[in-house]
């Protein structure tokens, strides 16, 4: 038995498969083993490492350095969509003097790593005498790279669109802007949101790049407690824990985009069927006007 794109897998072919994915759990779980115990052989897991997280200002700590972490996330993200959204409009324009330099900036801005960018603002800037603070040498890199990034992918999603889309909304006499704000860019968005929330998880991550440049946030703090040397060097329980906030928030990030997809997808409910007032036993007006022209439903007309 066969389908158009594969054939079904036989007897053989599902033993063969269900042995290939019991041998991978079963190396997963040896690695997985084999770390927890150079954990234990190491002493990462004894009292002497994790008596630091017994203090409260530690946890004050923990709590300011995620704080930190959100608000330059918070900042960047917004920025990022708002950039995304004026870059895509701009590449998607039929004026070329306008496409193609917005397009040179897409590329350039894209292909520049968001480190480099980051130690633009920070370091390179106050040799032309502008001194900016580490905040916003990290929510600027971010918003530059990611709001290009977002560019593309909503330009690839309003590209998708069947065109019949377009010509409906001109077909209603809207104009493009009209057609792009109340159509396309909906539908692209809603097209292209695990894309959108999948960027916005790695513009959460790349805040840590901004430890290179003092800004303290969540790596910062992870990297200033496991350096404590009278509590043991604790850098492994330290990074544990800040990895657990790390996960934690992104989990949650991804809970609220499959919350938004679920809403997208969800079809309005039907309310109360009405009836047409142009509908008369179940003839409308246009049957019922041939019918009086060719002189009534017996046919012929009348003279």
């Amino acid at each position: 038995m066969s389908s158009v794109l594969f054939d079904v897998p036989g007897p053989r072919a599902i033993a063969r498969n269900r042995l290939i994915g019991a041998a991978t759990v079963l190396v997963v779980l040896a690695v997985l083993a084999w770390v927890v115990w150079r954990l234990f052989a190491t002493g990462q897991f004894s009292a002497e490492k994790w008596n630091i997280f017994t203090f409260s200002a530690v946890w004050v700590r923990f709590g300011e350095g995620l704080l930190a972490t959100l608000a330059a996330f918070a900042a960047a993200g917004v920025g990022s969509i708002a950039l995304g959204f004026l870059l895509g409009v701009g590449r998607l324009s039929e004026h070329a003097w306008v496409r193609e330099p917005v397009r040179w900036i897409i590329e350039v801005l894209r292909a520049v790593p968001v480190l480099i960018l980051m130690m633009l603002l920070y370091y390179g800037l106050p040799v032309i005498g502008v001194k900016m603070p580490p905040y916003w040498a990290v929510v600027i890199a971010l918003i530059v790279y990611n709001g290009s990034v977002l560019a593309e992918v909503l330009r690839a999603g309003i590209e998708s669109l069947p065109r019949g889309q377009k010509e409906a909304g001109y077909a209603i006499g809207l104009r493009k802007t009209g057609v792009m704000y109340f159509i396309l860019i909906p539908q692209a968005v809603r097209a292209m949101m695990p894309v959108i929330i999948a960027q916005l998880v790695v513009a959460l991550k790349d805040t840590a790049l901004g430890f290179i440049i003092t800004y303290q946030e969540l790596l910062y703090v992870i990297n200033q407690i496991g350096n404590q040397a009278p509590y043991g060097s604790p850098l492994i329980p330290a990074a544990i824990v800040g990895g657990s906030m790390y996960v934690a928030v992104c989990l949650l990030l991804s809970y609220v985009a499959y919350r938004l997809q679920r809403r997208a997808k969800r079809s309005p409910k039907a309310g109360p069927a009405v009836p047409d007032p142009r509908q008369h036993g179940g003839e409308t007006n246009t049957s019922l006007i041939v019918l009086q022209n060719e002189g009534g439903p017996g046919g012929g007309a009348s003279r």
